[in-house]
């Protein structure tokens, strides 16, 4: 495999190169060890059984996972952990927040208001890719909708695209790029 088959559209700015990535870290309330097997084995069974690409991705980035063993704290986002480990971040680089499909689990509309205010003011730039029914304000401020089931991805708390949820397409709306430094 050559990477991850994603279809855009004729306006998703493409970047030229990767981004220096200087540090990374995860929040999770239950993290998983993908060198346990038992917990590996779980993770691979929430892959649906036809997708089976997908399937070889996630095993072949598990292997990446045991091999790196990536930092990913145990915590909320609605706690004090994420601005913790915000903190932990080198003060020279460009920090980015990314989540998806995550708060959809958080039930009160009010906290999710609030996780958005508070990771706006911990980081450069807040990467959402979630339904649209998460943060329906941003949803509204789109000319298009997106397909059944699409993610919607915003930057800063401004819409850019509608996304397939498991990365297969990616549709630009936004005006611009979102790269760091621009």
């Amino acid at each position: 495999m050559s990477g991850i088959p994603c279809s855009v559209n004729e306006i998703t700015p493409i970047p030229a190169a990767m981004p220096q990535i200087v540090w990374r870290a995860g929040l999770d309330l239950n993290p998983l060890d993908v060198s346990d097997p038992s917990q590996a084995a779980w993770l691979e069974n929430l892959v649906w059984p036809e997708q089976t690409e997908r399937l070889h991705r996630l095993r072949a980035a598990m292997k990446v996972a045991v091999a790196t063993k990536p930092r990913v704290a145990k915590g909320s986002l609605l706690g004090d952990e994420l601005a913790t480990l915000c903190g932990e971040a080198p003060k020279d680089a460009t920090l980015v927040v990314f989540h998806t499909a995550v708060l959809a689990y958080v039930a009160s509309r009010a906290d999710r208001q609030a996780f958005a205010v508070r990771v706006m003011s911990l980081c450069q730039f807040w990467i959402a890719n979630e339904t649209p029914l998460v943060f329906p304000d941003i949803a509204r401020r789109t000319d298009t909708t997106g397909r059944p089931g699409d993610f919607l991805l915003s930057v800063n708390g401004s819409p850019v695209a509608w996304t397939d949820p498991h990365g297969g397409s990616i549709e630009w709306i936004g005006q611009g790029s979102p790269q760091a430094g621009e």
